[in-house]
């Protein structure tokens, strides 16, 4: 990957790289929406990405997403990317738009627990193991069917579709399967016409694939060291 010379070029290149899979894939770019992931990145790095137009971050600890909204007050819209405990949702329920990390019937139930207890309904994409990794997390995709009955009569969840991390290769073309496999999963779920559910947002795709996954129709893609540099990570907890 080329070396980013400042935070605004990087920026720049990610936005001509989406415009330009969506040319390839006669896309409108307008449905395509770049999350910047800020995970593990300070406020003042934050800041400097809303200056160049960014307003969607990822976050994976819900503990560093509230501290960071602590700080900052703009309207920005938040997006919980990373693997969930239930004892931490209350930083998360009502605090972001798009929980993209459902990866269980249990997850699911104490989301809508803490949503109803809330008063808000909480907008969640079903995160999908699409190369069945056994290092990663998600729903088989033989068992999404089957979840999304159950969840589609909770009151306080709104599917809103899927997400996956695709498998880390040196080759992005290796990953353009397993995107064809998640927009298909979509289409299928949407064919079956259940009630409360039509998935209209993919996030898929990161620094190193998103051009891929924006052609195969991802609608979300998540994009951290590909505008903030790489990162140094702080010991596990």
């Amino acid at each position: 990957m080329q070396e980013i010379s400042s935070m605004k070029e990087a920026v720049s290149k990610v936005r001509e790289n989406i415009l330009s899979a969506c040319k390839r894939a006669g896309r409108d770019p307008k449905d395509v929406t770049l999350v910047a992931v800020s995970k593990t990145m300070p406020v003042s790095a934050i800041r400097e990405a809303m200056s160049y137009g960014l307003t969607e971050f990822g976050e994976n600890r819900p503990q560093e997403l509230r501290d960071k909204q602590a700080e900052i007050k703009e309207a920005l819209r938040w997006h919980m990317i990373g693997a969930l405990q239930t004892n931490k949702l209350k930083y998360v329920v009502g605090k972001t738009v798009l929980i993209h990390s459902v990866d269980s019937l249990h997850l699911a139930e104490a989301i809508e627990a803490e949503s109803e207890k809330r008063g808000v309904v909480s907008e969640i994409l079903l995160e999908i193991n699409i190369a069945q990794e056994a290092s990663k997390h998600g729903i088989a995709p033989e068992e999404l069917e089957g979840l999304v009955r159950k969840l589609a009569a909770f009151p306080h969840l709104k599917i809103r579709g899927l997400m996956t991390v695709a498998p880390y290769t040196e080759i992005p073309e290796e990953n353009r399967p397993y995107f064809q496999k998640m927009k298909q999963l979509v289409v299928d779920i949407n064919s079956k016409n259940i009630d409360n559910v039509y998935m209209d947002m993919l996030s898929m795709g990161m620094t190193g694939d998103y051009e891929i996954a924006v052609e195969e129709g991802a609608t979300l893609v998540r994009v951290g060291t590909g505008i903030f540099g790489h990162r140094a990570y702080p010991p596990k907890e």
